[in-house]
């Protein structure tokens, strides 16, 4: 018999599920009606919800708030720009964006983990604050203005090569990055290990009791975390042509933030379906008016005060209970107690 979080994992599923798809149709409607702007936002929705999830494996099932997610971010686009400004390899630049953040979110682990709570996020908002005030200061890495002029790179599958040139092209590569994040994270926090890690939001204090360390799975959290943002991050550059210092700027690391909890934390796939709709609803209320950050920060409130488990949250207990009733049917029928 399947218990709460097998449910809940599986109804997960089911919303990814029916998010890709539509990301699929999108994206062939969109490419056969030559709409390139809106190929390339909805790309950019993608590489962002990474970020977002990043965040969510954090705040939704460890219990920690990060306000400086986006320096792992930031960090994978500017080695993954440096990389293809020399060689201009997918595989390269990406593999260079994953180490670098690897490495990054072990200094970073090793000094955000020796506290809790509200020091937890200031000293993770620090972090970041430094680098970024680092590398605006640092002419080699094109200072304030950032680097400009990354090369559009072809991308060898094996069986097929693709082209980030090409909207289409990089937006499927894109999706099928974050379905393997996605199916990758979800696998883990399946695991014996990952209820753990799931166990440290619910009473932290209780987990030594049961023989478990605290310090591993926090630690495990923050890596996996800052390796995923980083991945997703060095993406970016091959999307845009550019890397900036604003990416590791707090707003970046708070529009994320805002995705999770639009989406519905501590579920993944929530954060992944608040991303593609605060990036599309900024490009809507942003052609009308120049003030549409007023918008956002009323849609985040009223998401705070009136959906506390976020937009998922309205619609995954009624799949939930769907899963329960062809569990218990599938259970009858085995028992041999089905009409």
């Amino acid at each position: 018999m399947l218990d709460r979080l097998d449910i809940s994992l599986r109804a997960n599923h089911v919303l990814f599920v029916i998010l890709f798809t539509a990301a699929f149709v999108f994206g062939v409607m969109a490419s056969m009606t030559g709409d390139r702007f809106y190929l390339r936002l909805a790309t950019e929705a993608l590489i962002l919800s990474g970020l977002a999830l990043s965040i969510d494996i954090l705040l939704g099932f460890t219990g920690l708030l990060s306000l400086g997610q986006a320096l792992f971010f930031g960090v994978g686009a500017y080695v993954s720009a440096l990389v293809l400004r020399e060689v201009p390899s997918f595989w390269l630049a990406l593999g260079a964006a994953s180490g670098a953040s690897l490495v990054a979110g072990v200094v970073g682990g090793l000094i955000a983990n020796r506290v809790r709570g509200v020091y937890f996020a200031l000293i993770t908002f620090g972090m970041a604050q430094i680098v970024a005030k680092i590398i605006y200061n640092t002419r080699s890495l094109g200072a304030s203005d950032g680097l400009i002029g990354i090369p559009v790179v072809e991308i060898p599958l094996g069986f097929v090569t693709l082209s980030a040139g090409n909207p289409l092209e990089f937006f499927l590569v894109v999706l099928g990055g974050i379905t393997l994040i996605y199916a990758g994270m979800s696998y883990v926090l399946s695991s014996p290990f990952g209820r753990v890690m799931i166990a440290l939001k619910a009473n932290e204090k209780r987990v030594p009791y049961l023989g478990y360390s605290t310090w591993a799975p926090r630690m495990v959290a923050y890596v996996l975390a800052a390796v995923i943002a980083g991945t997703v991050g060095g993406l970016y550059p091959m999307l845009r042509g550019f890397v900036s210092p604003e990416l590791m700027f707090f707003s970046a690391s708070g529009d994320a933030l805002i995705m999770v909890i639009i989406g519905g934390s501590g579920t993944l796939v929530g954060a992944i379906w608040g991303a593609i709709l605060l990036v599309a609803f900024k490009s809507v209320v942003g052609s009308w008016t120049e003030h549409h950050l007023i918008i956002v920060g009323l849609m985040f409130m009223a998401a705070v005060l009136f959906m506390k488990r976020g937009l998922i949250g309205l619609v995954k207990p009624m799949i939930e209970r769907r899963l329960v009733r062809i569990e218990a049917a599938r259970e009858m029928r085995k028992e041999g107690k089905a009409p």
